[in-house]
């Protein structure tokens, strides 16, 4: 079996030739018509001295344009490098130079970044920018005719995806056409998505999560992508019910604001057969408030750009315990082990490793980051959790987002968990800051859904649910949390402060 997402795809047409691929702005678009859309691309690029092998940098953000630039790329053989639109000209400037990229298909908007940067990116020789009457138009006229589909072995290099590092500079992580596909027949098997389904896509394309899980597992199925530009939670709401769809998938915050909007019921999602969120860990308290109120259930899992993404999820159909990530997925391995690499009795605390055909390649130019994080065949996480015996997994935090207070370690998931019990609570996030006395102290940030909330009553709320040197000594309120593009938290900023 060829693990080509391209074939994969050509397959879903020949399969489903009429059934809508897509839809966007209320129009249905037909696999056909989709499959028609990414031979233009892939032969417009190819006009243009694009070749196997070549990287080729993605700077969209949700649109039928990145679904057929992606598709078009990996095509001919080139490397989708997508990358987050919204990155300053200095951050886009680093990941074209750093993966010597020939080729850039982005936003109209950033014309004005690619006319400055140009003198500096010798290697780069096609810059197509997106939107009607632009280059992008005429690339897809150019590329008329049947173009016959590079010839691509299952380790070729399809994705490489730059991982915001807390420290130093992003890293590339190289997924081969394998790595992609076999996690996304993963998702499809597991999620039991079949071309009936028609998934949301609000999470950025550009982000792993979202291209496997709501982009590739879906097109593989022949089911149909309900394509959003942004999250707006009454877009969201009306879209969801509008266009019947049956799949939703978000992160927390995601979900914290549709539980906050008061313009939505239970009626809305009742024809949502999956909600599930990963990206982040979900507060067990937004959990169980969500499927309260809306009356539908949200599987939990969890992945990792390094695993193209999935490696763990809450079993469709089979138990689900809240606050779990879940068990192993199809096809992959899950251990949690110490420091020397052996693993840990269920119940008790380490590293989270994984392994599976869904694992990277390795960091592209970065041989000693490749190996600290593949090792002996394993992918370490560098997320601490705990494993149950019927091998449910527990995230407890990350390795390096642990506190150390006197001796004793405090893990900030645990403290955000009873912030969020409290009513006035929406969002909060916990990290350690210096302390002369005791090493680190505990800092929380919240953001409050009720303004009247004052720091005394929140420390109180948590005096009589956690142990003394649990409890924040410093809280912050704030009107937002700083987020990146896929929703996660940035700590590192909120340690900066």
């Amino acid at each position: 079996m060829s693990w080509s997402l391209a074939e994969i795809l050509e397959n879903s047409a020949a399969s489903h030739p009429l059934r809508p691929a897509y839809v966007w702005g209320g129009r249905e678009t037909s696999y056909s018509e989709l499959m028609d859309q990414v031979m233009r691309c892939a032969s417009g690029l190819a006009s243009n001295g694009i070749v196997k092998g070549d990287k080729v940098v993605l700077l969209l953000g949700n649109s039928p344009d990145f679904v057929i630039a992606y598709y078009g790329i990996l095509r001919i053989g080139a490397v989708a490098v997508p990358v987050n639109p919204t990155y300053t000209p200095e951050e886009i400037a680093y990941v074209l130079d750093n993966s010597r990229a020939r080729a850039v298909i982005a936003a109209a908007p950033l014309e004005p970044v690619f006319h400055a940067l140009r003198p500096r990116l010798p290697e780069l020789k096609l810059v197509v920018l997106t939107g009607a009457g632009t280059s992008w138009d005429e690339l897809l006229d150019a590329g008329g005719g049947n173009l016959e589909s590079a010839y691509i072995k299952d380790d070729d290099t399809a994705v490489i995806l730059y991982t915001s590092g807390t420290t130093g500079k992003p890293k590339g992580a190289m997924l081969s056409h394998r790595n992609l596909a076999t996690n996304a027949e993963s998702v499809h098997s597991m999620f039991k998505i079949n071309h009936e389904d028609r998934a949301v896509v609000v999470l950025p394309m550009f982000h792993i999560y979202s291209m496997t899980v709501c982009v590739n597992a879906p097109l593989a199925v022949g089911a149909a992508l309900i394509i959003m530009p942004r999250f707006q939670p009454a877009e969201v709401i009306r879209t969801i019910r509008e266009d019947r769809a049956t799949m939703f998938s978000g992160v927390p915050t995601m979900y914290s604001f549709l539980l906050q909007f008061p313009g939505a019921s239970a009626a809305d999602f009742a024809g949502i057969r999956l909600c599930s969120s990963g990206g982040a860990s979900l507060p067990l308290e937004v959990l169980n408030r969500f499927e309260e109120k809306f009356q539908t259930v949200i599987y939990e899992g969890y992945g990792l750009s390094e695993a193209s993404p999935v490696t763990a999820f809450n079993p469709l159909g089979g138990i689900r315990k809240p606050g779990s990530i879940g068990v192993d997925i199809p096809n992959v391995i899950n251990k949690v082990v110490d420091s020397e690499g052996r693993e840990v009795p269920r119940g008790e605390v380490g590293e989270l490793i994984a392994q599976g055909p869904n694992i990277m390649q390795g960091y592209l130019g970065m041989p000693e980051a490749t190996a600290a994080t593949l090792r002996d065949g394993w992918l370490y996480t560098g997320d601490m959790a705990r494993m149950d015996e019927e091998g449910y997994i527990f995230i407890v935090d990350r390795k390096k987002d642990m506190i150390n207070v006197g001796g004793f370690n405090v893990y900030p998931r645990e403290v955000e968990e009873v912030i969020y019990q409290h009513p006035a609570v929406f969002e909060a996030a916990v990290v350690g800051v210096p302390d002369e006395v005791f090493g680190e102290r505990v800092k929380a940030f919240v953001v409050r859904s009720d303004e009247s909330l004052s720091v005394e009553d929140l420390l109180a709320f948590c005096q009589s649910r956690l142990v003394k040197y649990k409890i924040p000594t410093i809280v912050e309120f704030l009107a937002e949390l700083p987020k990146n593009s896929s929703g996660k938290t940035l700590r590192r900023a909120l340690r900066e402060k």
